[in-house]
């Protein structure tokens, strides 16, 4: 007989394994990676295309450190800004910029006076490029800006000399250069100096007679007569220079054809006040005729005084006399009789050490002191 089931059923299954899903982090891991490497390029490339001078401010702006900036210290940012940091700023600054004063009104001359001169620069060039004159010369023409100013160099040319060979006679063209040039020039109330230059040729006399000094300096007044001829005033010629081959535009080849040029510099603000100093006498007036005075006078101090054999100065005060200086031989017509007696303290020819005047052996006549010299 069969066994009787109980109904209680049992199933047994297998589990299937598989890899279980373990997400996409890593692509956004990625994706973060990739975004900074092409923020990197980016910048990269930025900074190829910031100029040199723009770097050193970045670079700073970078070296400052963010405590700095937030505490305070030397480097911190002085521009008025709501950052912290900048002024005003929320937290307490112990070293905190002074702001900077406003640029004082010759400074702001200077910058205006620059700034006209740029301009004049952009006018000229201007000028060169559209006028028919003035473009065959282009490549003798050089325009620059120097600490003085703006100078315009015009420059010779071995099968187009400015000038005659060893001569300050201007050629046509020259002429026609200077000419056109010298309207433009005269817009601007500055000054110019002229300077001409010479290669090292020499002449046959070296520099004992004509010289390239002389030369130079010939060319440059020629190069002025004809500045003026078309329509420069003449009161902004300020210096007329003559440097020989002293300042040569190729130095290694002081044989240049380019080294014999004309330079015209209009001179900045800056650089006149600079000349005028140079050039000022460092006295007033007061004290420069004291001086000449002093200079025609040599033996008057204390309260005597000599009186000068020389007939073109008048005696001082305290010295009488019947005459001036004769004419035969240099001696005086007529004796001085001082103010105080020769032997009493303070008496100048005592003091000055000189002797009294030697009798002439053949004429009778007291010989005359040397006189002092002459001043041009």
């Amino acid at each position: 007989m069969a066994k009787q089931d109980t109904g209680r059923v049992v199933v047994r299954r297998k589990r299937a394994y598989g890899e279980g899903h373990h997400g996409g982090s890593w692509k956004i891991a990625y994706a973060d990676f990739m975004t900074a490497m092409m923020a990197f390029f980016l910048v990269m490339w930025l900074l190829l295309l910031v100029p040199k001078t723009e770097l050193e401010g970045i670079a700073e702006y970078f070296r400052t450190p963010l405590i700095t900036a937030v505490t305070g210290g030397p480097k911190v940012d002085s521009s008025r800004s709501v950052i912290p940091g900048g002024e005003p700023s929320v937290l307490p600054n112990d070293h905190s910029t002074p702001p900077q004063s406003p640029l004082s009104d010759m400074d702001q001359e200077d910058q205006m006076d620059q700034e006209s001169l740029e301009n004049l620069k952009q006018q000229l060039e201007s000028l060169i490029e559209h006028n028919p004159v003035l473009k065959q010369f282009r490549p003798q023409l050089l325009l620059d800006m120097t600490p003085d100013g703006l100078r315009i160099q015009i420059l010779d040319q071995q099968n187009r000399p400015m000038f005659a060979t060893g001569s300050a006679r201007v050629q046509p063209y020259m002429r026609d250069i200077l000419r056109e040039l010298a309207v433009p020039i005269s817009q601007l109330p500055n000054s110019i100096t002229i300077s001409g230059h010479t290669d090292a040729m020499q002449y046959a006399s070296g520099d004992r007679s004509y010289s390239n000094w002389e030369l130079s300096a010939d060319r440059a007044n020629s190069a002025r007569r004809e500045l003026v001829a078309g329509g420069l005033v003449e009161r902004k010629v300020k210096r007329i220079l003559g440097l020989g081959e002293t300042v040569n535009l190729i130095e290694d080849d002081p044989m240049a054809a380019v080294n014999r040029r004309i330079s015209v510099l209009v001179l900045n603000r800056r650089a006149e006040r600079r000349i005028d100093a140079q050039n000022a006498a460092g006295t007033t007036g007061k004290q420069v005729r004291q001086l000449l005075e002093e200079l025609s006078h040599p033996g008057q101090t204390g309260n005597g005084s000599v009186a000068s054999p020389n007939a073109s100065v008048m005696p001082p005060s305290g010295v009488t006399g019947s005459g001036t200086a004769g004419l035969n031989g240099g001696a005086p017509s007529a004796t001085v009789a001082p103010s105080a007696p020769a032997e009493a303290p303070g008496n100048a020819a005592t003091q000055a050490g000189s002797a009294p005047p030697v009798e002439n052996q053949s004429s009778g006549v007291p010989a005359a002191a040397p006189a002092p010299a002459a001043s041009n």
